[in-house]
């Protein structure tokens, strides 16, 4: 019986003993500051008109725009819209009179993307349209005249 009960408190004690953890440490306070920068954006997108559009007169169909937006920066860039709009109109050398914006429509100038672009990247728009206009009045100050579009995205 001796045995046994040096078997059952050496067990016991190995449990004891095997189950308990000590711990030393001290207690302290810290305090501290840090920071994190984001890219300024993808600011270098590059738009680019692809469709040719000519020889346009007096209640013609309107003509497609169409182009692509090229995101020239390192990071990705999230393009909602293109938009496009008359900036000016360039008169033909030596041609007199008015010849301006309202002589022409833009119909859907916002045209969607709603795509993320990765750097590099490159995406398709299309769907705006312009026609010369027919108006009651002469429009001869619009021959060879040059539409200046521009294009701005979000």
């Amino acid at each position: 019986m001796h045995r046994k009960k040096k078997i059952l408190i050496a067990t016991a004690a190995t449990l004891v003993i095997g189950t308990g953890t000590a711990f030393a440490f001290w207690s302290t306070t810290g305090t501290g500051a840090g920071s994190a920068t984001t890219s300024a954006g993808a600011s270098n997108l590059a738009i680019a008109q692809t469709s040719t559009i000519t020889n346009m007169f007096p209640g013609d169909t309107a003509q497609t725009i169409a182009g692509t937006v090229t995101n020239n920066a390192s990071n990705s860039a999230y393009v909602n819209t293109v938009t496009v709009s008359i900036a000016s109109v360039t008169k033909a050398d030596g041609v007199t009179g008015t010849c301006d914006a309202t002589d022409y429509t833009l119909a859907t100038p916002v045209m969607t993307i709603a795509k993320d672009l990765a750097a590099g990247a490159t995406e398709t728009f299309t769907g705006a349209t312009i026609k010369f206009n027919n108006k009651a009045t002469s429009q001869d100050a619009c021959k060879g005249a040059t539409v200046n579009l521009a294009y701005a995205s979000n």
